[in-house]
């Protein structure tokens, strides 16, 4: 049985920022932090199958794409780099772009990284705090300026540049030729509740996403019977007998834990390996079982599953 207070590694970026503030309560940071990685209490613990992240982007990503599973096992890395969003502050005019904003054939993709145009191709949109997007492997991305973002995604850090707004790092032409989908990505599911306290974000083959809201005072038993990662959006509910805050991550494995809502009631992202929602995740402690996940299976996998690109 395993709960523990996830560990922190800052990871510096060209794009990030040095407050990180509410999210984190790292001081004294040098230089443009752009990604928290959290991981297992121990360092020579195993590796989980998930890595959830933050991303502070005071400037643009890169604009790049991931390789699916079947391109990274046959160039020896074991799976591929799926990934979900889920945006906690956003400015006025932040922007993510999924996708291209019409299909290009390979030779077209190649001339438009060559001569930088693929920045006017990618499909940009606004997004605002609370929304969730998923990214298939595949799926030429980039993050814009002036957000805030928790990550899950499978545990790969292979990116393939195409784009890098005049930073000067290399571009991964080859590469991203080969694993691109070069067209306009799928339609964004929207969040699906679940039951009164737990909303669907992203169901893929590696990973599900859900938010949780807890009201006030009340009282829950969390069953992780697979790698689950917790991360506290608001509130300070409490996981065992561990107090939580804003920003703070857990990782749970084979254990059941109380949860509790806190004295003004908590929201918490909860992710654990897909595809589909687990039907006993959470049940209230106080004298009755939760409501039952409607539909979990075939159902609800279709419904909202994003199915992984072809690499």
């Amino acid at each position: 049985m395993t709960i523990e207070a996830a560990s922190l590694t800052m990871v510096q970026r060209p794009w990030g920022q040095s407050d990180l503030e509410p999210w984190s309560g790292l001081r004294d940071v040098r230089g443009p932090v752009g990604e928290i990685w959290f991981g297992r209490a121990d360092p020579e613990a195993r590796q989980p199958r998930l890595l959830l992240k933050l991303l502070f982007a005071a400037k643009p990503l890169s604009i790049q794409v991931h390789p699916g599973d079947a391109y990274a096992l046959a160039h020896g890395e074991p799976n591929g780099k799926a990934e979900a969003w889920y945006v906690l502050s956003a400015q006025p005019d932040a922007k993510v772009a999924t996708g291209l904003t019409r299909v290009l054939t390979a030779d077209e993709l190649a001339l438009a990284i060559l001569d930088g145009s693929i920045a006017g191709l990618v499909n940009w949109r606004p997004v605002a705090a609370g929304q969730t997007i998923a990214v298939p492997a595949g799926t030429i991305h980039a993050i814009g300026a002036g957000l805030v973002i928790a990550e899950i995604q499978q545990r790969s850090d292979t990116t393939f540049r195409l784009f890098d707004f005049g930073r000067g790092r290399s571009l991964h032409l080859d590469e991203a030729i080969q694993v691109a989908t070069a067209g306009p990505s799928d339609h964004q599911a929207p969040p699906m509740k679940l039951t009164d306290v737990r909303t669907l974000l992203a169901a893929t083959p590696a990973f599900v996403l859900e938010r949780i809201d807890l009201p006030a005072h009340t009282h829950w038993e969390l069953s992780a019977d697979n790698e689950t990662w917790l991360f506290v959006i608001s509130g300070k509910p409490r996981l065992g007998q561990q107090e939580a805050e804003m920003g703070r991550a857990f990782f749970l494995e084979k254990a059941r834990a109380g949860l509790s809502g806190g004295r003004d009631g908590a929201s918490l992202l909860v992710a654990y390996p897909g595809p589909d929602p687990a039907s006993s995740l959470l049940y209230n402690v106080e004298g009755r079982k939760a409501a039952p996940v409607a539909g979990v299976g075939a159902a609800i996998a279709s419904a909202v599953s994003v199915k992984e690109a072809q690499a």
